[in-house]
């Protein structure tokens, strides 16, 4: 039954997820909010709202090993298992912009934010810092993608572009009559389902940890983890799929920068955790090289082929044996 209820709770977090994206696009629209900023904002960031619940309700249970672990093994398994997957599928062409600005974000935060849980908890003023940080590197791309040449799209533009590819529903589009009460409905009742799945989800981990005789942080890492970067995996291998696999690198790369900048800050603001000293050790190293191996496959030829796609994988496998007791 502590399988069944946590796969309830992922079902209830991916569909209030979906719901809360829908109506917050439809509200913008209304607001007459051009479909780039939509885009780059609102969905990009309303799609991790299911690892946000998570993180956030686990702090507050006070069990950081999964709200913290939710972050780190979410950025780990997006590049070792899902884009290693994406890569197999279809090997993936890696756009310069999304590799030389938005690649090295996503390991300078990596970095800043392993090296900070490592001196000091993550107190209300770190996670404030790190939303500052995200909505200054938010404006900035909207800038430079309001100037971009069509091939020259960065990462959050391609995160976008594959959450519309997946789900055209999510795609902003101008409205004639815009209607501002069913979008509100689907936000409430996005917002619901979310805080019921997020609840259902980490209650039943911790169950499953103290059923397991393992801690709630190799849960947090492995299975909350996987399960809610379930849709970066659906969105990526879609993208492999209809062999658009450009923007399979950029939606990796956007969600592994929102899960730290955002995620963590709206986190640390709202609970303030200290890191279990099991991910200050060795998970926070294994996403920092995770990330390095990244770039270094993107970097040579830009793109990633079939074979590293493999090595992806397999790291992932062997990460996993090494963290699981």
């Amino acid at each position: 039954m502590t399988f069944v209820f946590l796969g309830l709770g992922l079902l209830l977090l991916f569909v209030g997820g979906e719901l809360l994206v829908r109506g917050a696009v439809r509200l913008a629209e209304g607001l007459g909010i051009s479909p780039l900023v939509i885009g780059l904002t609102v969905v990009g960031f309303g799609t991790s709202t299911p690892e946000m619940v998570t993180s956030v309700q686990a702090a507050l249970t006070e069990t950081p090993g999964i709200a913290i672990g939710n972050i780190v093994g979410s950025n780990i398994a997006n590049i070792l298992l899902i884009l290693g997957v994406s890569a197999v599928i279809f090997p993936i062409v890696v756009q310069s912009v999304a590799l030389k600005r938005d690649g090295a974000i996503m390991l300078g935060v990596a970095v800043v934010f392993s090296l900070l849980a490592a001196a000091v908890p993550l107190t209300r003023t770190i996670g404030i810092v790190f939303i500052v940080a995200l909505a200054a590197y938010v404006f900035y791309v909207i800038r430079q993608e309001r100037r971009a040449a069509a091939a020259a799209h960065g990462a959050l533009y391609d995160k976008a572009l594959a959450l519309a590819g997946a789900d055209p529903a999510l795609a902003p589009r101008p409205a004639e009559k815009p209607s501002r009460v069913l979008p509100v409905v689907f936000c409430v009742a996005g917002l619901a389902l979310l805080i019921g799945g997020g609840t259902l989800l980490v209650d039943n981990a911790v169950a499953l940890a103290q059923q397991m005789g393992i801690s709630d942080t190799v849960i947090g890492l492995t299975i909350v983890a996987v399960g809610t970067s379930l849709p970066e995996l659906v969105t990526s291998v879609i993208a492999a799929v209809r062999k658009q696999a450009d923007v399979a690198f950029g939606n990796i790369v956007g969600s592994n920068i929102y899960n730290i900048l955002a995620i963590g800050g709206i986190t640390a603001v709202i609970a303030p955790v200290s890191v279990p000293p099991q991910i200050v050790t060795f998970d926070n190293p294994a996403m920092i090289v995770a990330s390095l191996l990244l770039l270094l496959f993107a970097w040579t030829g830009l793109r990633i082929r079939r074979l590293e796609g493999v090595l992806l994988v397999v790291g992932y496998a062997a990460y996993v044996y090494l963290i699981w007791p």
